[in-house]
């Protein structure tokens, strides 16, 4: 059954179907064959229980702040300001992609978005200041993936669905090792330019009238992080409710610098609909699957399976970890969240790791995936907004960012206090 199941999907893959279509398709098979159940019905069912969730109506909400932070010019002032304070450090400007990542991520959760925007108002940086374009554009799409890993973050909503832990810790879990990711991406970043002087490009005036002047640009995004991260932890607001109030404080930014009509509504809402429409078909996809499956006792025994080659704590988690990348080379870092989790979760709490802690590791590994080639979503992002020449220069220069990725994921390993030691110190 295990084996009819795997090929199955990635056949599916294989013939370039739809994620979506894929996980359905499945299920369906898997159900007609294997069991007398109504499909129809359970789909139904399914859809009830789970798309009336209100921890899923945030995503849609985080969706829109992103769009409307996108298209109120916020991630322009950002980058301006922080190129003012980041650009003395060896790699100048390629230190304000990730600050603006880092901070857009605070503010947007999505790792698309973050790379897209960034990428958009800092590539024009290239020709004028001389810098390796291989390397700046590997800043953008590794700066990119911290979308999905500093709060507020969509996929640790998705991740708290599919297995029933505190989205609050979650997000706390995560904070710290967003902020040392961010860390280690700028400390590469700064000793490849020590070693390549030239690869660090011209040095970008400034002066301390010039940074002062930019400090209020840098507010915008603090406040939005304010209101939403600091309600749910004031106990203010649940994170649906901060996701709300984190749209009303955007459109208040819009109206405040006058960009808020219509035509700027229109854009943000479809561009909303768009995203979660795709977003929700794969999750309940996916829940469908995940039920099939563990009716059919496949999800028990692949636990079983795994659990029966005897391993080490420490050597199934490298075993798991290894999954996750060499899935990372052939599909979407969500996609493989909502095929897996269901499965590698329950392993997880078998061998008596923390699935709060888990979550930070896996979003890692997903963070790898994207910008693991041949599928890495950021790649693909990243060369959209260049335009001009081959998707070669951005996997050659995101390659070091993995390797930074690895080794977080290696030290979260080995000091799981990286991640719990926040939530812990919160609410216990």
């Amino acid at each position: 059954m295990i084996g009819v199941s795997l090929s199955l999907l990635l056949g599916l893959l294989a013939l370039s179907v739809s994620v979506t279509a894929a996980l359905g398709m499945m299920a369906i098979l898997l159900t007609t064959f294997f069991t007398d159940i109504p499909i129809d019905r359970m789909t139904g069912e399914i859809a009830w229980q789970h798309m009336a969730s209100e921890t899923l109506v945030a995503i849609p909400f985080f969706i829109l702040l992103g769009e409307l932070l996108l298209r109120a010019g916020v991630a322009e002032r950002m980058y301006a300001a922080l190129t003012q304070w980041l650009s003395w450090l060896p790699g100048g400007t390629m230190h304000a992609n990730i600050g603006s990542c880092a901070l857009f991520a605070a503010t947007s959760g999505s790792s698309v978005a973050t790379a897209a925007t960034i990428g958009t108002v800092s590539l024009p940086e290239i020709r004028k200041r001389g810098y390796n374009e291989r390397l700046f554009l590997g800043t953008l799409a590794a700066g990119g993936t911290l979308g999905i890993l500093i709060p507020p973050s969509v996929a640790f909503i998705v991740y708290g669905v599919l297995t029933e832990t505190s989205i609050p810790r979650l997000y706390l879990a995560g904070m710290v090792p967003g902020i040392l990711l961010a860390g280690l991406f700028m400390v590469l970043i700064g000793v490849i330019c020590v070693v390549r002087p030239a690869a660090g490009g011209r040095p970008n005036p400034t002066n301390w009238d010039a940074r002062i002047a930019s400090l209020p640009d840098l507010l915008p995004p603090l406040f939005i992080f304010a209101v939403v991260v600091l309600t749910i932890y004031a106990g203010i607001a649940t994170p649906t409710q901060a996701a709300a109030f984190g749209v009303v404080a955007a459109l208040g930014l819009a109206w405040w610098y006058g960009v808020l009509d219509l035509t700027m509504l229109r854009l943000a809402v479809e561009g909303t609909m768009r995203t979660t429409a795709m977003v929700v078909a794969i999750i309940l996809t996916a829940l469908l699957l995940n039920f099939v499956l563990t009716f059919l006792g496949i999800s028990d025994q692949i636990t079983n399976a795994v659990l029966g080659l005897d391993l080490s704590p420490i050597g199934l988690l490298l075993a798991i970890a290894v999954f996750y990348l060499i899935l990372g080379c052939f599909m979407e870092g969500f996609s493989i969240m909502l095929i897996t989790v269901p499965i590698i979760v329950p392993l997880v709490k078998a061998i008596g790791y923390d699935p709060i802690w888990f979550g930070v590791m896996l979003t890692l590994l997903l963070e790898a995936a994207l910008i693991t080639p041949p599928i890495g979503v950021n790649l693909y992002v990243v060369q959209g907004v260049r335009k001009r020449g081959s998707i070669t220069d951005v996997i050659v220069g995101a390659t070091p960012f993995v390797l930074v990725i690895f080794l977080m994921v290696v030290a979260l390993i080995l000091f799981p206090e990286i991640a719990l030691w926040l939530p812990s110190a919160v609410f216990d």
